[in-house]
């Protein structure tokens, strides 16, 4: 394979023999679930394919677009947000593709008794639902993940839909106040909604709107920079302590405003600097 063009603008190819090939102003490493990812793994692999090889990779193309710079994000307030719970120096933002790399090492490192309690979506998954031209797709991705076997169902946004006496409860935990989560709240429950109606589910619309939407004080950063960090560092306190049976009664339990300090989130930090990219 030397070069291979774009399925959306065929007078554009990609130059496979480049050291750093692109794809819409990206590195191929950070195309994640689409065909570009797989033209990456190939290179990477050098594996030669055949003709009938060349064509199911096209086909493919049509079955996983790629999204990578057409998701819409909201324009980061540039004002530094003051509070005394505000911690963690600051450091670079990770990029999509970035932060699923670490979230797959990261989840690697649970111990298999862990891991099958939970299940964990892609980090785009629920900014591609926003967008109703995505938005099959992405429940047909989640269908696939059999997330009604599991305890616990991590997103970036929303974690844990899971509890004791099989009454289900949301949790929003929110390092940037001041982006305001409630924003997102008619979004979250329409996606929790058309999960449940693509896995066939039985309950109602108006069970669903009825879940509990909690949002607990959690430790906040310093600035925009530090989402992906912290998304990550939720997810990782929240796997180790997560209840066997979670109850909305004493609610956050373990998850208050002093959950972790500074220095926690710095040796996480270096932890994921381990991992590498």
């Amino acid at each position: 394979m030397g070069n291979e063009k774009h399925g959306d603008d065929p007078a554009k190819p990609i130059d496979l023999a480049s050291s750093d090939p692109e794809y819409n102003g990206y590195p191929i490493s950070k195309h994640r679930s689409c065909w570009v990812h797989v033209i990456g793994s190939l290179k990477a692999r050098k594996k030669k394919i055949s003709k009938q090889e060349a064509q199911k990779l096209r086909d493919f193309r049509l079955t996983a677009p790629c999204f990578l710079g057409n998701i819409p994000c909201r324009q980061r307030s540039k004002r530094r947000v003051k509070s005394k719970n505000s911690i963690s120096k600051q450091t670079n933002r990770l990029d999509s593709g970035a932060f699923e790399c670490y979230m797959e090492k990261l989840w690697s490192s649970f111990p298999e008794e862990k891991r099958t309690s939970f299940a964990y979506f892609d980090c785009q998954w629920f900014a591609w639902y926003r967008k109703a031209s995505f938005r099959e797709k992405v429940l047909s991705w989640i269908k696939r993940e059999q997330i009604f076997s599991k305890k616990y169902v991590l997103v970036p946004v929303v974690c844990c839909l899971q509890s004791e006496t099989k009454t289900p409860c949301m949790l929003l935990l929110d390092s940037l106040e001041i982006a305001n989560p409630r924003r997102l709240e008619p979004d979250i429950r329409k996606f929790v909604l058309d999960i449940y109606r693509a896995e066939g589910r039985p309950e109602k619309k108006e069970m669903i709107y009825r879940i509990p939407l909690l949002v607990p004080k959690v430790p906040q950063q310093r600035d925009g920079e530090e989402c992906g960090k912290f998304v990550l560092y939720f997810i990782n306190l929240f796997v180790e302590g997560a209840p066997e049976n979670f109850s909305i009664e004493g609610y956050p339990y373990f998850m208050r405003k002093d959950w972790f300090n500074a220095e926690g989130v710095e040796c996480f930090c270096e932890k994921l600097d381990s991992f590498g990219k």
